[in-house]
């Protein structure tokens, strides 16, 4: 015993020595365990009864999958009632109903495209068209004079690309929207394999703002019964859609509508700077155009937030149009004959963000808002319903929290899963007036409280300029101690087409904050002017010049914070993000050195002379033959700044990342070398933007890093992240 006791306080003794002569705390693995504890694969697996996602079987009855303590159970819904039945199959629980036809799933891959009818799809091989017959699996070549960068419905976006065809079938199952894709003229991007041996050489076609034309697009229609293609009567489109730098957001061929008849096929045409979106209808026969109606804009025009959000009504030959014209996001009618505005349908101070339903029938339209409770969160979302003529407006989801909607096939009842990022969820079934059925599920997290989790601390401050309010959320340990002062690590991504949280819902776990928090950090996220959501002149306050990155925010925010919470200490403060959220760090590094003291930049696009055209061209405008000083595209740029380096700064890029090519990193690392400044970097020789096999590696680093360079301590060596299986 007493041998023990003289070794625990030698040991003890070595310990404290050791500490005492590199003068930093040690932080232990631990430590690093208990915040591993902290990530979303392990607190998952303590959230039971979560998000219900209906699969329905017909319009009065649907099953979902749901977890418990005690494993999976399966649940049947009758609508009607509400009664719920359990099983711990599927096969059982649908044992004694019928089941629905088997999917061909199998008979196509996810790179074509499935007929309404069931019975083809439609593929790209050799930059030309096809079409196989599922039932005979006889092959048809439909275009003929598709050649490489030249060809049918393909797939390239510069930072995305795939082997999909990009197209929409016509409800009768007998044309196809499409276009030919002219990509020859615009830039090529490269990257080289490490490997042994000869390295191999990636080449693709990435369009840059230096570019003379955009990705320009011929639409045609294929008619597959007669293997024709019909031309449309107009001049080329440069590839752009109306809600992303895409033209396939939501996986299809979007800004695309055919009417009921297959006759006709209404679309938008946006030019390369988002300022003009051109409706339009093409015959389908003929090929002949016929402009509807303009819409022109100072900036940029989105059709909305996460979908998109004008419509063809076929039965009053209407079109349901998205405008932020009186500064909020909302609904018009025109007469889709004329062109001309018949009625606004919504207005007020608040935002539109989804078309959720059309009820042609009745003349009413059910959509998603954010920001009509004036006491509550601007970004929680809630159903509404109303006329088209704009009256009788009707709040259907009023429980606070942001509601994410599921229609049964009638559209007579939905799913309605309603939470906070500090309250769970809670899913209902709901008649379509908004009347509770049954309460279906309460998301159950007693497990995760007992395992020391808790909730981050949703917050309010004043933009920099005073005029809006932002929100955000700050991540605490568990083991806060209020008396001592914790330095601050800022997360950031600033958009402007999406922010720092992305998303209001409640997450056990969002990216690693609390996990960070927990080795002796305040994590706060903020989302700053500039991203969307919210008014837009909120959304446009950084147009034209990106390079405030929403830091002015962050850093009046935090002071804003240090006044309420004394607790945090404002000489030490730290900086990290992704992507977008990387070039944001290093401006912080370089124009507020006085303010943030360590800097960790992922994968940052910090040129936007060297990134994919459309992102720059939407959100600061066109570049330009011969830019100057005064373009955003030069004053933007973070290499210049790299003379004002005074803290700490990790860069890290993955050298295959075809979304946000290596040489955005490379900029700057050139710049810091003839500015003779101190730095880290990381490549990551194989991975693509988000790392892949590498992330957890990633994050173990950025873990050691604040550790080291904010806290002043010394963290684990070599830690590896193991998590549960």
């Amino acid at each position: 015993m007493k041998k023990s006791l003289l070794l625990f306080f030698l040991t003890a003794l070595i310990s404290l020595t050791a500490v005492s002569q590199s003068g930093k705390d040690q932080v232990t693995s631990e430590d690093y365990e208990r915040a591993v504890q902290f990530l979303s694969e392990n607190t998952d697996a303590l959230v039971y009864r979560k998000h219900v996602s209906p699969t329905w079987l017909d319009s009065e009855n649907f099953w979902y999958q749901v977890s418990t303590v005690n494993g999976e159970e399966y649940v049947l819904v009758n609508v009607r009632n509400g009664e719920k039945q359990t099983a711990s199959s599927l096969d059982k629980l649908l044992s004694n109903t019928k089941l629905q036809k088997k999917s061909d799933e199998k008979l196509y891959t996810s790179s074509e495209m499935v007929s309404p009818n069931g019975k083809k799809v439609a593929y790209i091989k050799d930059w030309n068209l096809w079409m196989r017959n599922l039932e005979t699996g006889k092959e048809t070549q439909l275009t003929r004079n598709g050649i490489e960068n030249y060809g049918y419905a393909t797939d390239n976006a510069g930072w995305k690309k795939s082997d999909k065809a990009i197209l929409l079938w016509s409800p009768d199952s007998k044309k196809i929207a499409t276009y030919r894709q002219d990509q020859r003229h615009v830039s090529d991007m490269y990257l080289v394999t490490t490997n042994i041996g000869a390295p191999k050489l990636q080449k693709w076609k990435y369009p840059l703002p230096e570019d003379e034309k955009a990705i320009q697009i011929e639409r045609v229609i294929v008619d597959t019964e007669n293997q024709e293609v019909i031309n449309l009567k107009m001049e080329p489109d440069p590839r752009r859609g109306t809600l992303c730098d895409n033209i396939s957001c939501s996986g299809s061929y979007d800004d695309n509508e055919w009417s009921e008849d297959s006759s006709r096929l209404y679309f938008v045409s946006t030019s390369r700077d988002h300022k003009s979106a051109k409706l339009r209808m093409a015959d389908a026969t003929t090929g002949e155009v016929k402009d509807i109606f303009e819409e022109k804009v100072d900036t940029q025009y989105e059709s909305g937030r996460g979908e998109i959000n004008w419509r063809y009504l076929d039965d009053s030959n209407e079109i349901i149009w998205y405008s932020e014209r009186d500064d909020y996001g909302h609904l018009y009618l025109y007469d889709a004959e004329t062109g001309k505005l018949k009625n606004q349908i919504t207005s007020g101070d608040f935002v539109v963000t989804k078309l959720s339903y059309v009820d042609e029938e009745e003349n009413e339209i059910y959509f998603l808002a954010n920001g009509k409770n004036k006491e509550e969160n601007p970004y929680f979302s809630y159903l509404y319903k109303i006329d088209l003529s704009g009256k009788n407006l009707k709040s259907l989801t009023p429980e606070t929290g942001t509601h994410s909607i599921n229609w049964s096939p009638d559209h007579q009842y939905f799913v309605d899963n309603y939470s906070t990022p500090t309250q769970p969820n809670i899913a209902v079934l709901r008649k379509s007036n908004g009347k509770i059925i049954k309460e279906l599920e309460k998301e159950d997290i007693q497990a995760l409280i007992e395992n020391g989790w808790k909730a981050p601390e949703e917050f309010s401050v004043k933009s920099a300029n005073g005029e809006w309010d932002l929100y955000g959320l700050m991540f605490t340990p568990t083991h806060l101690d209020k008396t001592k002062k914790y330095p601050i690590v800022n997360y950031i991504y600033p958009g402007p087409q999406g922010g720092s949280i992305r998303g209001w819902s409640f997450k056990a776990s969002r990216r690693d904050h609390q996990a960070l928090a927990e080795l002796g950090f305040i994590v706060i996220v903020l989302e700053g002017t500039c991203n969307p959501g919210r008014e837009k002149s909120f959304h446009d306050a950084c147009y034209g010049s990106l390079s405030e990155n929403t830091l002015p925010d962050q850093i009046s925010g935090i002071k804003q914070l240090a006044e309420k919470y004394a607790y945090l200490d404002t000489t030490e403060i730290g900086v990290w993000g992704h992507s977008g959220g990387g070039s944001a760090t290093v401006a912080a590094m370089f124009k507020y050195p006085d303010f943030y003291k360590v800097g960790i930049a992922e994968s940052g696009n910090h040129d936007n002379r060297n990134y994919e055209d459309d992102w720059g061209e939407r959100y600061i405008g066109l570049m330009g033959k011969d830019p100057d000083s005064t373009s955003a595209y030069i004053y933007d740029a973070n290499a210049q700044y790299a003379d004002n380096l005074e803290g700490e700064l990790m860069l890290i890029h993955g050298a295959m990342d075809d979304n946000v090519p290596p040489y955005h990193t490379y900029l700057v690392v050139d710049a810091l070398i003839k500015a003779n400044k101190d730095f880290d970097l990381i490549i990551l020789p194989h991975a693509r933007h988000s790392y892949g096999d590498d992330f957890y590696y990633i994050m173990r680093r950025r873990w050691d890093y604040f550790v080291e360079k904010l806290r002043g301590a010394t963290p684990p060596e070599n830690f590896k992240i193991n998590l549960k299986k």
